[in-house]
């Protein structure tokens, strides 16, 4: 692999990879490392290009962050983990426990999406602007550049075909705010087509877990530690 991530690691047992939304850093989840640490084995990374991980010179894509994510626990010899992924984390997530079935217990879905006309309207179109403006300055600016291609996570990705969730083995919770950016029908479609998920609608935005960490991290934990 071209990079190596960097991440916040913290407590002992099971393992438990935090993965960040667009534009972020592993600091997104500050509010539930420390509550997760007690139970689990915690990793808080920096994908690709983001935080202090470098870019690299491989594609800029969801399915490369899953690769990347692939690698990682390969190089830390974590044969197997529970995922928890906010927002194109969610989608990292998603993609890799379709590919990697093996290496996935439990799946923590939050303000994931399957495409970008899960997103309503009033986010996404300033999105498709902003990455057209972006694209038009790239070739002369490489900070145009760089927005462009994070803005292009939103507009091309992650183009996941509804069927393929029928395929996922492992135990799921998809998560999100009552005021999400994610079109509420789109979430409730994601955990229906999921076999046997369990779906959860907190008071809060996209950012539920950031701005309201006592009951997101409440609702994680007790699936989570569930036995069954």
């Amino acid at each position: 692999m071209d990079i190596k991530h960097f991440f916040q690691e913290k407590g002992a047992g099971p393992n438990l990879i935090l993965l960040h939304g667009n534009g972020e850093d592993h600091t997104y989840f500050e509010g539930q490392v420390e509550a997760f640490s007690k139970y689990f084995h915690v990793y808080a990374l920096d994908t690709r290009g983001h935080g202090k991980t470098p870019r690299g010179k491989a594609p800029f894509t969801i399915r490369q962050f899953a690769k990347d994510l692939k690698s990682f626990m390969d190089e830390h010899q974590i044969e197997k983990a529970n995922l928890l992924g906010f927002s194109d984390g969610g989608n990292i997530a998603l993609i890799f426990a379709l590919k990697y079935p093996h290496m996935v217990d439990r799946l923590i879905l939050n303000g994931a999406n399957l495409n970008p006309q899960g997103v309503k309207k009033r986010t996404q179109i300033p999105i498709e602007i902003g990455y057209r403006i972006a694209k038009l300055f790239e070739k002369n600016s490489r900070e145009a550049k760089a927005h462009a291609e994070m803005l292009g996570l939103m507009v091309h990705d992650p183009s996941i075909n509804i069927e393929e969730l029928a395929k996922l083995k492992a135990k799921t919770l998809v998560i999100a705010g009552d005021n999400d950016m994610i079109k509420d029908e789109h979430t409730r479609l994601l955990a229906k087509k999921i076999p046997d998920a369990k779906l959860c609608i907190l008071k809060g935005n996209h950012f539920v877990a950031n701005k309201e960490p006592e009951a997101f991290n409440k609702e994680v934990l007790a699936f989570l530690l569930k036995k069954s």
